[in-house]
């Protein structure tokens, strides 16, 4: 895959950082560690460190699958 051309806006950069956040945040208020809400999501636990790291952009079916792990809408991910 080629490198982007151009880098994210800094406010695009933000928001990741924040929804990595609230993930980690949900997760945490959950009493959940990285590796239970992978498993509850179906996911691989390097997945959700990468979200909360802010590494990685997630896929919106991945948001929904984090979401309903959390039991939270998924705009609770996004406010």
């Amino acid at each position: 895959m080629a490198a982007r051309r151009n880098p994210r806006p800094d406010w695009v950069i933000a928001r990741r950082v924040a929804l990595g956040h609230r993930i980690a945040d949900l997760r945490r208020r959950a009493d959940l560690s990285q590796e239970q809400l992978g498993n509850l999501a179906g996911m691989d636990r390097r997945s959700i460190q990468r979200y909360e790291n802010a590494r990685r952009d997630p896929a919106y079916s991945d948001l929904l699958l984090i979401a309903h792990a959390l039991r939270v809408h998924v705009t609770d991910l996004l406010a």
